[in-house]
């Protein structure tokens, strides 16, 4: 990871994340640890796409985290259920309603981008289209209840890291409560 400046404002929330560049919630990312429990994700956290590799600094990159953190951006965020060692999980949609899409799987494991432990998203199942299967996400906790991850594209080299995003499990989302099926 690159290293960045140290920041002197305090990261409390979604908001404070989204004015991070590429590089600062790379750092953060690198100094956050996965929870002591998969269970500290239950629920239904309130997401946030943060930064668009490589298009951050653009007229494209601007848009869209100001998109991102509009009431009409389709990504809301994610629903988990821990079941001891593993988990699993679905993203919340609102695309002409309000949909759950792509289920995943998690437990804990090293990451992609450092080997240190994280909370693995493994979407490699066989409800998922393609594409989404070839999705490999991860978080650690960078505050009390705030996760931040990266979101990337599994590929012959490795993944290649897309986009950042968090999770907010103090503030929970006001959709139907999600009952997820088996992974």
């Amino acid at each position: 990871m690159t290293a960045a400046a140290p920041r002197t404002a305090p990261i409390t929330a979604l908001d404070d994340l989204a004015r991070l560049s590429d590089a600062e919630l790379a750092e953060l990312y690198d100094r956050g640890a996965p929870p002591t429990s998969l269970a500290a994700l239950d629920g239904q956290p309130r997401g946030r796409m943060l930064a668009v590799r490589r298009l951050e600094r653009g007229p494209v990159g601007r848009w869209l985290t100001r998109f991102a953190a509009h009431d009409r951006f389709p990504w809301g965020g994610k629903s988990f259920r821990a079941d001891g060692e593993t988990g699993r999980g679905i993203n919340r949609v609102q695309l002409g309603g309000r949909h759950q899409l792509f289920p995943f799987r998690t437990a804990t494991g090293p990451s992609e981008l450092d080997g240190g432990p994280c909370v693995r998203l493994d979407y490699d199942l066989p409800v998922n289209p393609r594409i989404i299967r070839a999705i490999h996400d991860e978080v650690r906790e960078v505050r009390p209840g705030l996760f931040l991850g990266p979101a990337m594209l599994k590929g012959s080299g490795g993944p290649r890291l897309v986009l950042w995003f968090a999770l907010d499990t103090t503030v929970q989302s006001a959709a139907p409560v999600w009952a997820p099926g088996p992974a």
